[in-house]
């Protein structure tokens, strides 16, 4: 494994851990966040623009419905998974347009429920979850853990990332099997076992600001 990988894995080893222990911050891990850019299939490009589309969609979203509405935005490689609860088709409607005209984004997935927006007590479950199933990720050892992003809303499991199907099986099942997980649902991006080779194996990037 090479040092990039080495680091990624330890750092989600440690982001897990301390959200297992219920601590609200993850405790310093002695590695930067420059090493988890290093470590990540997208390009560094990609990574910075993926951060900027949540919090634009985000800030977008807040300031439009404030609290009648409770929605993640989670960005990988330009696509967006949509999750949370909306009070009705309009305003889930009219958040997925705010969304797609974010600057760079490609794709948008809207899994947004008709609901009244989630309680602390759900989200903090949901928060339990997802590192559960990081920490499985890490335990089983069948693919790099830094590869799968896990997004959990009431109880159902998204998991996205740049993976071959093999890695997107081994996710799914270990997610599958995860105490309290009611649901997985898949939002990879596929690619070949070469095509996974290269971008573990390819040099550094310096990372661009967004846009550029």
């Amino acid at each position: 494994m090479t040092l990039k990988r080495i680091l990624a894995v330890a750092a989600l080893a440690a982001a897990a851990v301390t959200a297992l222990q219920g601590c609200v911050a993850v405790v310093a891990t002695g590695v930067t966040a420059g090493a988890l850019m290093a470590a990540d299939r997208r390009t560094s490009g990609a990574y910075v623009e993926d951060q900027s589309i949540e919090l634009k969609a985000s800030g977008q979203i807040d300031s439009r419905f404030g609290d009648k509405v409770h929605i993640n935005v989670t960005s990988y490689n330009r696509k967006v998974l949509l999750t949370g609860e909306a009070p009705d088709e309009a305003a889930k409607s009219a958040i997925e347009k705010i969304t797609a005209e974010v600057p760079s984004v490609e794709v948008v997935t809207n899994d947004i429920q008709i609901a009244k927006p989630a309680d602390m007590a759900s989200r903090s479950n949901d928060a339990y979850i997802t590192s559960k199933v990081k920490a499985r990720f890490v335990e089983a050892n069948k693919f790099y853990a830094n590869n799968v992003k896990v997004v959990t809303e009431a109880g159902t499991v998204y998991l996205l990332g740049l993976v071959t199907r093999n890695e997107a099986d081994a996710a799914t099942e270990i997610a599958r099997t995860t105490t309290d997980v009611r649901k997985v649902v898949r939002v990879f991006e596929y690619i070949t076992e070469d095509q996974a080779r290269k971008l573990d194996n390819r040099p550094p990037e310096t990372a661009k600001p967004a846009g550029s």
